[in-house]
């Protein structure tokens, strides 16, 4: 079993900064993908950002180059910095892994249970 846990999210005034991080730990062989997508109520889970094992990464169009996403220090961690924060950033942000649990093994994905980030303006 894998398990994600989310921190970070909060209020925060139109134009401010918050930082997401996500810890994956439980069985983990390795992780080919981590990143953030969010939701708000009526609208499809969307896309924020994704970083490979290779370090590429990958934005949604709305981002813009407001956001940064980096593995952390520590093993199995990521994180989103973001930036310029608009009011129409508000949405429960999803922390999402693709995890491979042993040698030969299947991927399977894995989401937190979501932080609220709310941005007022």
């Amino acid at each position: 079993q894998v398990q994600l846990v989310e921190s970070g999210g909060g209020l925060v005034q139109a134009g401010g900064s918050l930082r997401l991080s996500c810890a994956a730990s439980g069985d983990i062989f390795s992780i080919n993908k981590m990143g953030w997508y969010r939701q708000t109520p009526g609208k499809q889970r969307e896309l924020v950002a994704v970083i490979f094992n290779d370090d590429k990464t990958k934005y949604g169009d709305f981002v813009k180059g407001r956001f940064t996403i980096n593995w952390g220090s520590a093993k199995n961690t990521m994180y989103l910095q973001m930036n310029s924060l608009k009011p129409e950033d508000t949405a429960v942000y999803y922390c999402h892994a693709d995890v491979r649990t042993g040698w030969g093994s299947t991927v399977d994905d894995y989401y937190g249970p979501g932080t609220q980030v709310t941005v007022s303006s």
